[in-house]
């Protein structure tokens, strides 16, 4: 996106700066007026010299090394725009018809060909003997009428074929000058504008031309103009009118991280996954569904990790891990700290302070949470205590090179403050807190005495008399106290008293992941390994107990609400809500691990996702809730529903795909193609065909049954030089538009035999019934400069064909016009992903937008907002000669 002008430079500055460009310009288009003339002269004495040769008998494989389409013959030459990344070219390319068409007639029946061997229309090239033609009229040179027994130059073997000519980008310029008159008229009355391209790349007072190229590492792909753009000047510009508001997000990160639940003053509930800091306010009572509402805070840059509520129960701390932006460059880890009723921020700490991540946090208790205690995920992990209002750190320390799990201040006195981790628990001491980084921290370690040494003790909770109790990875339940001070004693630092285990209890089978003091003095551990929930009285003494069930996993973290209720989150990233005597049912679920798969229902607001956790998830959109969810067994990468709704093909990573009944969830055909993954399965829009891509270059087609139970395989589309990514039917369902890992763009006639259709200029017109192919003229302006060809994973044309949605390799979903065919077209940009988003899907109506993120395993349903809602779909600028731009919005 190109940036606004910045605030110091005026209009005077600006019209001063267009006039100098503009007569730099026109000086080096004089310079270049007279190069073109030169080379006009000399190829037309060459043409001379041609034809007296072949008045002599010269042999017609040497008359055509010499150019077939001299300056002075206008009717044979016309432009299209070349984006080399962050380059535009002009290429002259020869133009069928008479002059003034900016697109050509049907190739005639037994004209002159293209020469063997052509580029394909993506990237690749083409194997076999005949290459795949192009549009008519492509190099085609003019054969003089009075030999017509002469071969054709592409059917002579001693013969090469003569490159296209191509010019530089102000030489193509000013050889139009050449080959157009210079009046206002021939221009329509239109001063030359600049492209996208740069200000030197003139193009809108010539004639268009039949195709667009752009490079995708270096790889030439071609995309031939729909017959009713006559400029592409005249296609919107400027994002779309349509924005996203981040609705809802699924999914709980309890894999793989802790200090991540907490119940507000409000009552709502505070987690996060993803870069998104989640408030959750539960609907219905103890037990029983869900249904409330959430907010969000996304103040962040990458991926959240932990979470501390200050003691006023509104401001909240966040810390995040360290990252890259999409240019490479580092983004540093930062803590804020910010107020859960505006979802402002309010302080930001420690940026530049931290490395690779912030691992703990803990506000402070007794002095109305005016200091934060943070530990970061570098080698030593730095122990760092700061004033919260100021910004300002007080005292740091090496803490361990050992990993720390958590960290807290004592409620009862904020110079005592705890971590504990691998193998280790530490009591510290902090002086000098009210000078700046003077204050200083002294370690005593605790000594487990006769007691075997856990190898984790991942939490611990300070009781109202000042002991602690520490869970660990024996799953016994630690109470340390201070005893005094024993000479013997090693790991005491010199000080007057030390820590020692005073009882300890067996608790759990297995690990013991979270503690939690209750508000009359009880204790709540959770299990790993058993998933139990156990209340405990004074002494210990187990009270009441409750399991959680195994398909959420183990209890990771454990937050009172109000009442008896309690908030668990899970090791397979669910919340769930409850209490011990009625037990626990989930509100909050989501994937564990990387998401690929998705597709939206055709007539519900309901959609599927499958991923690398083997699980598929069929989730209400309405109600915000999972459905329902089966173990697939394998790694599910792609999914379609019928049009009719009633069942959903899978694709998964071993060449199987799988029809699900979608309401009694039972597998109604299974097949496997080849031994390779499935990256794509498409339903014709009339239900009649499946298409399956591969990793093994083939696109399988099946015809369905009308209830979409059956299938019978149909045919194979072969000839992708790689591996399917993305592909779309047309509206009839006769024909399918197909991009590969080599980039190439090709279309094949399912109807007539799934036969590769080797003229791709004739379906340049052709109306698709989606548009997902990342590849094509209607959306190649949502490549950013430099891209390498996997920087988009999807891209989804709204089903009221007003705008294109884009996941990118860089966290965010794009919002940009359709068609999108301008180069380096402006978007809305939407973070909250903390991975690669690996798919974007509308919903039926186009109400919503739902994307998934890849390894951060988040699902996010956007609502759409504006123009571009469940309206009417307006005139198709993309097929219509009608493109008028008072459709864009430009900002």
């Amino acid at each position: 996106m190109d940036g606004a002008a910045g605030p110091g430079e005026g209009p005077a500055q600006e019209a001063l700066q267009s006039l100098s460009q503009r007569l730099r310009v026109q000086e080096q288009e004089m310079e270049l007026v007279k190069a073109a003339l030169a080379e006009a002269l000399r190829l037309l004495r060459l043409q001379a010299s041609s034809t007296s040769l072949q008045d002599s008998g010269t042999p017609a494989a040497v008359r055509d090394s010499s150019p077939a389409v001299p300056p002075g013959l206008p009717h044979t030459c016309s432009l299209s725009l070349v984006s080399r990344g962050t380059q535009t070219e002009v290429e002259i390319e020869p133009s069928p018809g008479p002059p003034g068409l900016s697109n050509g007639p049907p190739a005639p029946q037994g004209g002159n060909e293209e020469p063997s061997g052509t580029q394909s229309e993506g990237g690749g090239s083409s194997s076999s003997g005949t290459g795949s033609p192009g549009p008519p009229g492509i190099l085609r040179p003019v054969q003089p009428p009075q030999r017509t027994e002469t071969p054709r130059r592409n059917s002579s073997s001693s013969s090469s074929p003569r490159p296209r000519q191509k010019l530089s980008r102000k030489a193509a310029s000013s050889a139009n000058l050449l080959l157009r008159s210079g009046s206002t008229e021939s221009r329509g009355g239109k001063e030359p504008l600049s492209s996208p391209g740069g200000p030197g790349s003139r193009r809108s007072n010539y004639n268009l031309g039949i195709s667009v190229k752009m490079f995708l590492r270096g790889r030439p792909i071609t995309m031939y103009i729909p017959s009713g753009v006559r400029s592409l000047e005249e296609l919107p510009s400027g994002p779309p009118p349509e924005t996203l508001s981040l609705d809802w997000v699924y999914g709980y990160r309890g894999r793989d991280s802790r200090s991540n639940l907490f119940v507000l003053r409000s009552g709502e509930v505070v987690y996060f996954i993803a870069c998104v800091v989640v408030l959750y306010r539960p609907g219905g009572g103890p037990g029983g569904p869900g249904g409330g509402g959430q907010r969000h805070y996304r103040g962040h840059t990458d991926c959240v990790r932990c979470l501390a509520v200050h003691p006023d129960g509104v401001r909240v701390a966040s810390g995040q891990t360290a990252g890259v932006d999409k240019d490479g460059k580092p983004l540093q880890p930062v803590v804020h700290i910010w107020d859960s009723e505006t979802l402002l921020k309010l302080q930001e700490i420690g940026l530049g302070a931290f490395e690779r991540g912030v691992g703990a946090l803990a506000f402070s208790a007794v002095d109305q949470g005016a200091f934060l205690c943070v530990v970061d995920d570098s080698n030593e992990h730095m122990l760092s205590v700061w004033d919260c209002s100021r910004g300002v750190k007080l005292a740091e320390i090496k803490s361990t090179n050992d990993s720390v799990l958590a960290v807290g201040f004592s409620p009862r006195d904020s110079s005592c403050i705890v971590t504990s981790g691998k193998s280790h628990v530490h009591f510290w001491n902090w002086s000098g807190a009210g000078v700046p980084g003077n204050g200083t921290l002294t370690r005593k370690q605790g000594v487990f005495g006769k007691y075997k040494k856990p190898k984790f003790i991942p939490c611990f909770v300070f009781l109202p008399d000042g002991d602690i109790l520490t869970g660990d990875s024996e799953g016994n339940i630690l109470t340390w106290g201070r005893s005094p001070s024993d000479s013997r004693t090693p790991g005491r630092g010199g000080a007057k008293e030390t820590y020692g285990i005073v009882a300890q209890a067996h608790a759990h089978e297995g690990s013991i992941f979270a503690l939690c003091l209750r508000r009359d003095g009880t204790v709540l551990s959770g299990g790993g390994r058993d998933r139990r929930l156990v209340q405990w009285g004074p002494g210990l003494v187990a009270l009441r107990e409750a399991e959680i069930p195994e398909h959420f996993g183990a209890v990771r973290a454990i937050a009172e609400g109000l009442g008896s209720e309690l908030l668990v989150g899970t090791t397979k990233n669910a919340l769930l809500r409850g209490d011990l005597a009625q037990g626990f049912s989930p509100v909050i679920q989501g994937h564990t691990d990387e998401l690929w798969g998705l597709c939206t229902h055709p007539s519900q607001n309901r959609f599927l996702t499958c991923g690398h956790d083997r699980q598929l998830c069929l989730w209400d959109g309405e109600g915000h809730a999972l459905a329902w969810s089966i173990d697939l067994k394998e790694t599910g990468l792609c999914a379609d529903f019928h049009p009719s709704g009633a069942v959903v093909a899978v694709g998964l990573n071993t060449g199987r795909w799988l029809v699900l009944d979608t309401e009694t969830r039972e597998i109604v055909s299974d097949v496997t193609d080849g031994n390779e993954q499935l990256s794509v399965v498409r339903y014709s829009p009339d239900g009649l065909y499946l298409a399956i891509g591969s990793h093994d270059n083939m696109i399988y087609i099946y015809s369905v049954s009308s209830d979409g139970a059956k299938s019978s395989r149909f045919g194979r589309c072969v000839g992708h030089s790689s591996f399917i990514t993305h592909l779309d039917w047309s509206k009839d369902g006769n024909f399918i538009m197909s991009n590969s890992g080599d980039y190439e763009i090709l279309y094949w006639d399912v109807a007539g035999g799934c036969k590769q259709l080797k003229n791709r200029y004739e379906s340049r017109d052709r109306e698709w019934a989606t548009y997902t192919c990342v590849l094509g003229f209607h959306v190649y302006g949502v490549w950013p400069d430099g891209s390498d060809g996997t920087d988009i994973n999807s891209l989804c044309r709204s089903h009221n064909e007003r705008v294109v949605a884009v996941a990118d390799d860089f966290c965010k979903v794009h919002l940009f016009q359709y068609p999108c065919a301008r180069a380096k077209a402006p978007s809305r940009m939407y973070g909250g992903h903390g991975s690669h988003v690996t798919s974007v899907r509308f919903t039926h109506d186009d109400s919503h937008l739902v994307s998934l993120g890849g390894k951060d395993a988040s699902i996010f349903q956007w609502r759409v907002l504006g123009a571009g809602g469940a309206g009417p779909a307006p005139a198709t600028p993309s097929r219509t000669p009608s493109l008028s731009p008072a459709s864009s919005l430009d900002v």
